[in-house]
């Protein structure tokens, strides 16, 4: 079962990457053609959305209350002009971390690119710049320095 988890624990796959503002963009893609890219003051000047949910993660951990604010995964679809051109998705992060995420999963208010965590900008250690945050889901598929989401 899980337990209640006080801090916020660091697991990642590899090296933490520090991507800098000026330096992070995201694209969104069906397939490998790119449909839009945003730099950071474009996707920050997107619609702010603030969730206040419970994550889980796999090792068996739950933090409750985590407060986030960033970029509804439906105002980007709807800032590219798109709807959901398949039913899976890719998040893509800088280090070359992929995590397979079904578009169900990522609409109707479900999923954010988390930009703020807890009123602060997100730290490189948990994902920052910017993080994909389902929360309804195990903390893995909340890929760490995202960099876009392309539809499969």
């Amino acid at each position: 079962g899980q337990y209640l988890e006080q801090g916020f624990p660091v697991l990642s796959a590899g090296p933490t990457p520090h991507v800098r503002t000026e330096d992070w963009s995201f694209t969104l893609k069906h397939g490998p053609r790119p449909i839009k890219k945003w730099n950071w003051a474009e996707f920050s000047a997107l619609p702010l959305t603030r969730m206040t949910r419970d994550i889980h993660c796999v090792t068996a951990w739950t933090k409750f209350d985590t407060a986030w604010q960033g970029v509804l995964v439906d105002d980007i679809l709807a800032d590219a002009g798109i709807a959901p051109p398949t039913a899976y998705t890719l998040a893509l992060s800088f280090d070359g971390y992929t995590t397979n995420v079904p578009a169900k999963d990522l609409l109707d208010g479900k999923a954010m690119v988390a930009l703020l965590y807890e009123g602060k900008p997100i730290t490189p250690d948990h994902g920052g710049p910017a993080r994909l945050l389902v929360p309804h889901l195990y903390f893995w598929k909340s890929a760490k320095w995202l960099n876009g989401l392309q539809f499969t």
